[in-house]
């Protein structure tokens, strides 16, 4: 469904990252996991297409998207939810949701699926004609996700509290197997490993291991160095 290959990418004199590739399965969560720095959300950036890498390729379903303007490669499915969220804050939670369908055509196709975004999320429904920016911080990044072929998030977990951290991520669950697949960027590592099938780690812009996601989680060197023991 996605493969990233060789990707370099440069802020300036800054090598950001450094000749990384992954691959992401239809129907799969992989997750890349690394601390501040690692260069993960820089990653997402590229593929999303608001960073060009200075070499390297990014194919979306067969379809080599590398440099592709960012609204096209959402408008073909490709979604990302940024770090923070970033709802639209003057504007109510059914405007928001009409505003992630600026591109889309199929009226009914919109409505079905915000009908399935209100059933993932009730509490949405509850505030559909609320001002999202009076959203407490769970609500704006239930908001934020919708259900597009396959979601980039960019830690979702930032700032919530435990009890909504768990729900989020059995929110990401239930939408992949639902049908959307995912690639999850996250610090909270253990929340990360538990509900994805593979995994990258991250290191000062390069992949240092990888795996299917059980494996990295028994993983001594990974347990000491994200998993706090």
């Amino acid at each position: 469904m996605l493969e990233v290959k060789d990707l370099e990418v440069y802020y300036g004199a800054i090598h950001a990252v450094k000749g990384i590739s992954l691959r992401v399965e239809d129907g799969q969560i992989v997750t890349l996991i690394g601390s501040n720095g690692a260069g993960k959300s820089t990653t997402l950036h590229t593929i999303s297409g608001l960073i060009k890498p200075r070499s390297g390729n990014i194919l979306f379903d067969g379809t080599d998207i590398t440099g592709t303007p960012a609204h096209k490669i959402v408008a073909s499915g490709l979604v990302q939810v940024p770090e923070g969220r970033h709802v639209f804050a003057n504007m109510s939670v059914m405007e928001n949701l009409d505003m992630g369908a600026y591109l889309r055509k199929d009226k009914d196709g919109i409505e079905k699926d915000k009908k399935k975004v209100f059933e993932l999320f009730p509490r949405l429904f509850e505030r559909k004609n609320q001002l999202s920016g009076t959203l407490s911080g769970g609500e704006q990044q239930m908001l934020a996700m919708g259900r597009p072929r396959v979601l980039l998030l960019d830690e979702p977990s930032m700032g919530l509290a435990p009890l909504l951290v768990k729900e989020i991520f059995s929110i990401i669950k239930t939408i992949n197997e639902e049908g959307t697949t995912v690639l999850l960027v996250e610090q909270n590592a253990n929340m990360a490993l538990s509900i994805a099938d593979y995994a990258y780690v991250l290191e000062t812009g390069r992949i240092t291991l990888s795996g299917p996601a059980a494996d990295l989680s028994a993983s001594e060197a990974v347990r000491k160095a994200y998993l706090g023991g």
